[in-house]
């Protein structure tokens, strides 16, 4: 059966941090499977609308919508952007997220810790609250997916590099599992995936652009993942095939 077909009706999806790597793949993935698509970003309104005109190509209805999540105010905003554009909002990928320049805990400031987890973790909560403000049955909405993108980090803890970032990921997996329970009578999934060393520019953000390629000898399956990997997992834990999955920490790290 043609999935496109399918779920021609998937729904209304926002994907923060949608203008690269796994958010732009889950981005242009849901499209092709019939979600309407708000492509959130930061700074980068150029990637962001790329991914927009790739989508309305193939026919699908997207939209590009600068927030910094980390901002509640602009939050607010772009939740009431995409209400305005696609209505009731259905789907939210939890994707928008940095890392910092290698360094150890002792080299550290505590702006660097703030940044990390103001986007990465607060960022996620305040988008996940305006999502089941919109899904809850609580609230009037008919229910919904939730995923948010943790890292295999939140369990290796990533000595010398990033631990900050694996840190913020460990509050990001906690948080998948409280608000599953929370919100799970009121017709809301949530759900995490932890992606291993994926092939995305993340890694030359933080000073290491050969990370995937010098760390594949650790990956049981010898090789980096792509991003397309992580939005196969990321849409169909959006998708009805996933209707009695929530609470749930998927691995996507070929085995590491």
């Amino acid at each position: 059966m043609d999935s496109s077909q399918d779920a021609r009706h998937a729904g209304t999806l926002l994907v923060t941090g949608g203008g690269r790597g796994i958010g732009a793949a889950t981005a242009r993935l849901a499209a092709r499977r019939g979600w309407s698509v708000a492509v959130n970003y930061a700074r980068d309104s150029l990637a962001a609308d790329e991914v927009v005109r790739a989508i309305r190509a193939e026919g699908g209805q997207a939209m590009s919508v600068q927030a910094d999540v980390s901002d509640e105010a602009q939050v607010v905003t772009l939740f009431e952007r995409v209400d305005a554009r696609f209505g009731r909002l259905t789907g939210l990928v939890n994707n928008a997220g940095v890392v910092d320049v290698s360094a150890r805990v002792d080299q550290m400031d505590a702006q660097r810790l703030h940044r990390m987890f103001d986007i990465n973790v607060i960022g996620s909560m305040l988008c996940a609250r305006e999502a089941v403000r919109r899904m809850s049955t609580l609230h009037g909405g008919e229910g919904g997916a939730i995923v948010n993108v943790s890292s295999a980090a939140s369990r290796l803890g990533s000595p010398g590099q990033y631990v900050d970032y694996a840190a913020a990921k460990g509050a990001i997996d906690a948080f998948t599992i409280g608000l599953a329970k929370e919100v799970a009578a009121e017709g809301i999934r949530v759900n995490a995936v932890r992606p291993g060393l994926i092939e995305t520019d993340i890694h030359a953000s933080g000073g290491l652009p050969n990370r995937v390629r010098d760390l594949a000898h650790t990956v049981p399956m010898q090789r980096g993942g792509t991003a397309d990997e992580v939005a196969q997992a990321i849409v169909w834990l959006l998708s009805p095939a996933a209707s009695y999955t929530t609470m749930t920490l998927m691995d996507i790290s070929g085995g590491r």
